[in-house]
């Protein structure tokens, strides 16, 4: 198809979507959509993240009251214009699958009457049975309140008429901010350093306060090991976006005792040990950017009785100092995987891997060609690549993946996954018995990624019998030799690992927190709610004053600024 043809349908379709909008028509609006459209709504018509499937949803959504009008005419969406100038100009797509659904994609900017912001929005359009271009999906997403605008620009040094130094400058900033900071960070890895760029560039004084002594040591610190970038250079990385960013970041620095939070002056009291000082803290925000949770550490009878080294694999260190011994690794995810690479290549004499059910395993390869495969010529900003991604509703997704995107990834890895079964190791692609095949997105958005494999080389290994695999055997118990399981097989093993993940993030949050908090936010941080949003990530946590920033960098880079524009809302009172 034409480009000309391609933008005369989009072009067509979004005229006819603002007149629709623009005079609070919520019937026209709907009618824009297929019979299961969907529409993904991020602060644009509430500050919250939305999710609405189908015709009958989206007009209730569209038709509530807010402030005497319909929530459409509340928010007055107009001035819809074709994103032509940019990579996301009007372009054919192709959905995973049997259906193979095809269309038309773009995007478009647009300004939003209340608050007075401007958005941007992305469609994918296919016809109906009537040969009608309708919306698949359609994505509205706000960019900037208007007014105040991200700063993109910093000025520093003796120069037009500017009569301070930049170290001047930032240690006169600092001081504010350690003063009175209107947010608290609590957490400096990529989601907390992101957060606070986005609010420094908002002109929000926001601290961050770090447990490690260096910025980067929670990466240094960690057993996986990434293909595409060693975790020390990644740990380098956030070092220096730290002092790129001009961020205020506490270092050894934790939170001594429950915060409290005074409802009557909407600040909170926070105790800080920075260093052998402490300190109390009252910002009105507090983000909790603590990563993906504690270790979890199962018990098992005899485990104080194994003569052998026992530890969780979030504290693998040193697979070296093992060389020779025999290894035991319990659990069958990322970090198993890497931790037994890593025990393989520095020599020990034998690496058995303990899988109790089954794992969802994707080879890099495959990631590759299907996600890592930018479709934007070289030079792309980031920001074009993440605005496409995230503009599909992730319900949506996983019914993409269940229809045929899941049964495409495990055609390109056929052999490998054959070649696992046959040594033993059991696959699935079903967070459950008969749910549907979502695949590592589904693991991903329900489970943070928990029970999936993405294979850098340790597939081949399994393979070749260089790593061997003890499945479907629970274990009964611990002895000084290693682990006996509850059908009577033993391992035995002078090193066993514990590569059992991660409790739950909401876990970490009522240990700091406390329960009186806690009780009061929903059960879970992470996961997809009713309509298919992350549960409290960079979004309302239902407590006021409390938010949770969480998730890999491009979570964090998206949606930073969403965090940032819901605080800046609060703090002009229009939200």
């Amino acid at each position: 198809m034409a480009s000309e043809h391609l933008s005369a349908i989009a072009c067509d379709w979004l005229k006819s979507l603002e007149v629709a909008s623009s005079t609070g028509d919520v019937a026209s609006f709907v009618s824009h959509f297929l019979s299961d459209g969907w529409i993904r709504d991020l602060l644009c018509f509430s500050w919250n993240f939305r999710a609405l499937s189908g015709q009958e949803k989206i007009r209730g959504f569209l038709s509530e009251v807010v402030d005497g009008k319909s929530r459409i005419e509340h928010s007055g969406l107009r001035d819809f214009k074709l994103d032509d100038h940019t990579v996301n100009t009007p372009s054919p797509f192709k959905l995973p699958g049997p259906q193979g659904i095809e269309g038309v994609q773009g995007a478009f900017t647009f300004t939003i009457t209340k608050p007075a912001a401007l958005g941007r929005g992305f469609f994918r359009l296919t016809q109906d049975a009537d040969g009608k271009w309708k919306a698949l999906t359609l994505f509205t997403n706000m960019q900037d309140l208007s007014g105040y605008e991200e700063s993109l620009a910093d000025q520093h040094g003796l120069y037009e008429g500017r009569k301070i130094t930049w170290e001047e400058d930032v240690d006169a900033r600092f001081r504010a901010i350690e003063a009175d900071p209107t947010v608290l960070i609590v957490g400096g890895g990529q989601s907390g350093l992101m957060t606070a760029a986005r609010l420094r560039r908002l002109g929000i004084r926001a601290l961050v306060i770090e447990k490690n002594a260096r910025v980067g040591d929670s990466w240094r610190q960690r057993s996986t090991f990434p293909k595409y970038i060693p975790k020390g250079k990644i740990a380098n990385f956030l070092d220096s976006y730290a002092v790129d960013h001009e961020l205020c970041i506490w270092l050894s620095s934790t939170v001594q005792s429950t915060p409290v939070y005074n409802s009557s002056s909407a600040r909170w009291t926070v105790e800080v040990q920075r260093g052998d000082q402490k300190v109390f803290l009252n910002p009105k925000h507090l983000v909790l950017a603590t990563g993906s949770g504690s270790p979890r550490i199962p018990t098992w009878n005899g485990m104080d009785e194994f003569q052998g080294a026992l530890y969780h694999s979030d504290f693998h260190k040193d697979a070296e100092q093992f060389r020779g011994k025999h290894v035991v690794v319990v659990g069958a995810g990322n970090a198993s995987a890497d931790i037994c690479q890593d025990f393989v290549a520095h020599g020990a004499a034998e690496v058995t891997m303990v899988q109790r059910g089954a794992t969802c395993v994707v080879s890099s390869s495959a990631m590759e060609q299907t996600h890592f495969k930018s479709p934007f010529p070289d030079g792309t900003p980031i920001e074009e690549w993440d605005f496409r991604n995230h503009s599909m509703p992730l319900a949506f997704l996983l019914q993409v993946q269940i229809s045929g995107g899941t049964q495409y990834m495990k055609m390109l890895d056929k052999e490998l996954h054959e070649a696992l079964s046959k040594a033993g190791f059991n696959l699935t692609w079903e967070l459950s018995p008969g749910s549907g095949e979502v695949g590592l997105e589904g693991f991903l958005f329900s489970r943070q990624a928990a029970g999936t494999m993405l294979d850098i080389g340790c597939g081949k290994l399994i393979v070749e019998g260089r790593v061997k695999i003890k499945q479907g055997q629970d274990i009964s118990h611990f002895d000084k030799d290693g682990i006996t399981f509850k059908d009577g097989s033993k391992l035995s093993a002078d090193v066993i690992v514990l590569a059992t993940g991660n409790e739950p993030i909401m876990k970490t949050a009522r240990a700091l927190l406390g329960n009186e908090i806690t009780e009061h936010l929903p059960p879970k941080v992470w996961g997809l709610d009713s309509e298919g949003e992350l549960n409290q990530i960079y979004r309302p946590s239902g407590h006021p004053g409390l938010w949770f920033a969480v998730g890999a960098f491009e979570f964090s880079r998206f949606f930073s600024k969403h965090l940032g524009l819901q605080i800046l809302a609060r703090e002009l009172g229009i939200a």
